[in-house]
């Protein structure tokens, strides 16, 4: 048995008894396992790469506190409301086109903030309300919430566990968008109509009306979305004229905040800025731990025994076990799943276009968040609705689950094929 093996196992061990036997936070169990890693190595406490590792994705770190600041000023100002609301007063003719405009409403704060817990607990607990009032059951509701929020965590811009993967072969966040709204958008109209269609015959508006809050967009009107088509505005300079407008997306989510102050409700920015820091730092703490492992695993040459030993598998045995592995690594991270697994799938795949196969390998990776024991989507979107079981909510996930692993699959399979479309 190679040291370098024996090292993996060994971080995994660790990583594992931390997490479920100790109940200590990832963060800490991913630091522990990546020290437990050097000592084995005979490199004792490597300071310097253990603090290197941990500030590896500052920059995804910034980004991600800044967008849940922008996310919980526009949820407090009444934004939110008003945007579901809208919807259901414009659309509640047309079931399946309201349903879909819901979905993308509940993917919304993940695809700004790259945390599927960040999407269920704020624009999730919006929706579910009224996904339960217009005739789809609570299970079902849970569900779209829960998918929502993993949707919204691969959709662009924000997709930390792309990110991740990218950093892993020094690869660019650069090119993602297409990839990424090409995956997760289909899908995630096949699960909203799958779950919920056959739920929604007809709508009584007079009588749903009643049970909404509509107060925001009365009160404040269009001006509540100035925020939401600010931060739009300036993402899209930044691309189209990138030496004038290239403020960075922690800048340009702070600008957008701010803006809100003067748009809807009144909030205390600074009170609100904590909330959102308190909310994410879970978050913050994983990117950190998972810093700390990538740097020791490529350090004690790990990294390198994992590409090599995948390299060795046949190739349907390959898409077999990205299939399997990447999910149920999942269970205690989707970031962890995606710097152990997928940082090595995405090499074993160098032949194929890098960020369409990036990108496939993220979306598999998101189903982390649905897996027990951890499983934060899936347990956030049952208490927002008040479900008990959450085992409800995984079953109902199984074929927009399966759907997620084979459409991914195939992405990678004609990645070539699709970026000489795309690119």
């Amino acid at each position: 048995m190679s040291i370098e093996l024996i090292i993996f196992l060994a971080m995994i061990l660790v990583f594992v008894l931390a997490c479920f036997k100790f109940k200590l936070p990832v963060s800490i169990a991913m630091a522990l396992s990546a020290i437990t890693a050097t000592l084995i190595a005979g490199e004792g406490i490597p300071l310097r790469h253990l603090v290197e590792g941990m500030f590896g994705y500052l920059d995804t770190i910034l980004v991600i506190a800044t967008a849940m600041i922008f996310m919980k000023t526009i949820q407090d100002i009444g934004t939110l409301n008003a945007l579901s609301a809208s919807i259901l007063k414009r659309f509640h003719k047309i079931p399946w086109l309201m349903l879909i405009f819901l979905m993308f409403v509940a993917m919304f704060p993940g695809m700004v903030t790259g945390s599927s817990t960040a999407s269920v607990l704020t624009a999730g607990s919006i929706v579910a309300p009224i996904l339960m009032i217009i005739g789809i059951p609570i299970v079902e509701t849970a569900t779209i919430i829960a998918l929502g929020g993993i949707f919204g965590m691969i959709a662009p811009p924000v997709n930390i566990p792309a990110m991740i993967i990218g950093g892993g072969i020094d690869m660019p966040y650069v090119g993602f968008t297409i990839p990424l709204l090409l995956l997760t958008i289909p899908v995630a109209i096949f699960t909203v109509l799958y779950l919920g269609l056959k739920h929604v015959k007809s709508i009584d508006y007079d009588l749903v009306k009643t049970k909404i809050d509509t107060s925001s967009f009365e009160t404040y009107g269009t001006k509540l979305y100035i925020p939401v088509i600010l931060a739009v505005v300036l993402m899209i300079l930044g691309k189209v004229m990138p030496e004038t407008f290239n403020l960075g997306m922690p800048l340009i989510f702070i600008i957008s905040a701010l803006s809100g102050l003067f748009c809807g409700k009144k909030v205390n920015f600074l009170s609100v800025s904590k909330d959102a820091i308190k909310q994410t730092l879970p978050v913050l703490g994983i990117l950190m731990g998972v810093g700390m492992f990538i740097q020791v695993m490529t350090m004690t040459g790990v990294r390198g025994f994992i590409v090599v030993s995948s390299l060795d598998l046949p190739p349907a045995l390959i898409y077999l076990a990205m299939a399997i592995t990447i999910p149920l690594f999942g269970a205690v991270s989707s970031f962890g799943a995606a710097s152990v697994l997928g940082v090595p799938f995405l090499m074993v795949f160098l032949a194929q276009n890098q960020i369409v196969t990036a990108s496939a390998i993220s979306f598999i990776a998101g189903l982390g968040d649905l897996m027990p024991p951890t499983a934060l989507a899936g347990i956030f979107a049952a208490q927002v609705v008040g479900l008990k079981d959450y085992t409800l909510v995984l079953k109902k996930s199984v074929v927009p689950g399966l759907v997620i692993i084979v459409y991914s699959i195939l992405f990678i399979i004609f990645s070539k094929n699709l970026a000489s479309i795309i690119f």
